[in-house]
């Protein structure tokens, strides 16, 4: 049988094959400890989830609209004005099963073949293969830790070219934790203002999980706005990772309605249950959220204190999101006696192997030189993890 040859065309997400082969371990006996997966090691809060259980009870059992309930696209309207003072309607809002289904919406909307996007690295490891499933060429702007891996308003103007249709960034950024200020957001603004033809990708999945003070939203420059399409959902911040529910809110209505039209014909609208419990989350307590973090920083006070403790290991330190990415390059053509470490590949499979620790090659970012390390598990899941990393490394010769 001979398979679509749309297949070959991008990869298999990283994270999601590290995962896997963590399970398999796991399944053989060996106690391996997670510090891959970017999701929150917390359960959904209580009144979410009894506003799911009220859902099922109440038969929310049927079809859902394409574009989502209309209530839950208020909801989203009302949590954009509260919480980054940003003016949107209903009908600029698209809800679908996970932001990712939003992100592949939106490519598949805007780009087409040969077109180029835009991406600065590193970043998160879907946003190059859908862009290449559409066909698209993703155009990789290389960043620098010294300005903590964010890119610059010299550094898109140079990557801009007649062909770009799209530019795609997160901020807080997975894998770096990197957050956008307002200066450098109106930075790059205007540069994304002397180039009507582009539309801007801005995933804010990471919202809430800040160490650093107010979210900033590129959104919020009127001269660019019709062409921003925010990318959200609940997944982390509410620890509702397999509730599945991200949206996309853009004032350009011919992107929320091509949106819409794909979406219908893959996945139609999404789950019923997991859309009523969305208007409580966005719409209630925020304490649960803001516990969590507060949970976050401690972790990452701890998680810098045992990375500092790492020979020839450097970091820029993440303003949000729950990830260290840590420089690791200084072990590259060394072995154990019985493993040669030449890359970040070869290392997050060492670390599996060796010390059964389960992180994320750096090159699936766009980023050879670096390896992701969650700290969203607990703390004493983490120390005992750096411990075995520690012990793995120093074995390198």
């Amino acid at each position: 049988m001979q398979l679509s040859p749309l297949l070959n065309r991008f990869n298999e997400p990283e994270t999601l094959k590290m995962a896997k082969l963590g399970r398999e371990l796991r399944a053989q006996g060996i106690d391996v400890i997670d510090l891959s997966l970017g999701e929150p090691d917390f359960d959904t809060p209580t009144h979410i989830k009894d506003a799911a259980k009220k859902a099922v009870d109440d038969n929310f059992s049927h079809y859902t609209p394409v574009a989502g309930y209309l209530d839950l696209r208020e909801a989203v309207c009302s949590k954009l004005k509260r919480d980054n003072n940003l003016d949107y309607k209903p009908e600029h809002i698209l809800v679908s099963t996970g932001a990712k289904q939003s992100i592949a919406n939106l490519v598949m909307t805007v780009v087409g073949p040969g077109d180029e996007v835009v991406i600065p690295t590193p970043y998160w490891v879907t946003y190059s293969e859908i862009v290449k499933l559409c066909e698209g060429v993703p155009v990789l702007v290389h960043t620098s830790i010294n300005n903590k891996y964010k890119i610059t308003a010299a550094e898109l103007e140079a990557a801009i070219t007649p062909k770009t249709k799209l530019f795609m960034f997160s901020s807080p950024n997975n894998p770096t934790g990197c957050v956008y200020s307002k200066q450098e957001l109106t930075e790059l603004a205007a540069v994304f203002a002397k180039h009507p033809e582009v539309v801007i990708m801005s995933d804010e999945i990471y919202e809430y999980i800040n160490f650093v003070g107010a979210h900033e939203s590129i959104a919020q420059f009127d001269a660019i706005k019709d062409r921003v399409v925010i990318i959200n959902g609940l997944s982390k911040g509410y620890a509702m990772t397999g509730y599945r529910l991200g949206y996309i809110a853009t004032t350009n209505t011919a992107i929320v309605k091509g949106c819409e039209k794909i979406q219908g014909q893959v996945t139609s609208g999404a789950n019923s249950v997991t859309q009523r419990a969305a208007i409580v989350a966005l719409t209630g307590d925020m304490k649960p959220t803001d516990e969590m973090v507060e949970e976050f920083t401690r972790r990452k006070a701890r998680v810098k204190e045992l990375l500092n403790a790492l020979p020839g290991v450097t970091y820029a330190e993440p303003d949000g999101a729950f990830y260290m990415f840590p420089v690791i390059k200084y072990y590259y053509g060394k072995t154990d006696g019985t493993t040669v470490v030449n890359n970040s590949d070869d290392m997050a499979m060492y670390l599996l192997n060796t010390a059964h620790v389960s992180s994320v090659s750096g090159a699936a970012f766009g980023e050879p030189d670096c390896i992701r390390i969650s700290f969203a598990n607990s703390l004493p899941k983490i120390e005992e993890g750096y411990k075995r990393i520690t012990a793995a490394l120093a074995k390198l010769k």
